[in-house]
């Protein structure tokens, strides 16, 4: 799938322990039915195997809504999964080593917390910058918080877009504006809601009200 800054508005990230024991098929039909332009799916604690065995799974639901499937760290996964592209950390495989073996239309994301780290991702093929943690984090207890002049000075440093991601929720999202999101990265703001789809409709249109 061709990449643009759209699929970044509601950037929906898999939680297992958001689910409590649902389905997580259901639960990405969901979050795509109330607006969600991209998926990541993360599970560190699945083994490759099991991570490409669900991948293939959730492949299914987001080519039905022609909603790219992206995961987290394991680039190879994604490549054997077949599945959109991957988004790695700063300590993870290199963009430019997954770019050279993935190919032009794989998409790779990106975490960046300085301008430099933004400025060398763009250059080595990266397709869009992860940003934050924009807001104190559940998922990410200890992450350093990017403040939204900070994430604009980065997002300002590069032509690729980037996705504010961090303990974003209906309640906070509408403090982010001026700081130059592309979109929004969710967990539990989705996930974690006993309605998923109700969930993510609202922020989607918060998102929508934010970037128009």
């Amino acid at each position: 799938m061709e990449f643009n800054r759209d699929l970044l508005t509601l950037y929906a990230i898999t939680d297992r322990g958001c689910l409590g024991g649902r389905d997580l098929c259901e639960a990405v039909e969901s979050a795509i039915k109330g607006g969600a332009t991209m998926i990541q799916l993360r599970d560190k604690e699945l083994s490759e195997r099991e991570l490409i065995r669900e991948a293939k799974m959730l492949k299914e639901v987001c080519q039905k809504y022609n909603v790219p499937l992206i995961i987290n760290d394991n680039f190879r996964a994604a490549l054997v999964a077949k599945v959109d592209g991957a988004h790695v950390g700063l300590h993870d495989t290199p963009v430019s080593v997954i770019r050279q073996m993935a190919g032009k239309d794989f998409i790779i994301g990106a975490t960046a917390k300085t301008v430099t780290q933004a400025k060398a991702a763009e250059k080595a093929g990266a397709n869009y910058l992860g940003v934050g943690a924009v807001f104190p984090s559940p998922t990410k207890e200890n992450a350093l918080r990017i403040t939204p002049q900070l994430f604009r000075e980065i997002s300002q440093s590069v032509s690729i877009p980037s996705a504010a991601i961090g303990g974003i929720n209906k309640d906070n999202i509408m403090a982010l504006a001026g700081c130059g999101a592309a979109g929004f990265a969710v967990v539990s703001a989705v996930f974690g809601q006993e309605d998923i789809q109700a969930a993510a409709e609202q922020i989607r249109m918060l998102a929508d009200t934010f970037r128009s």
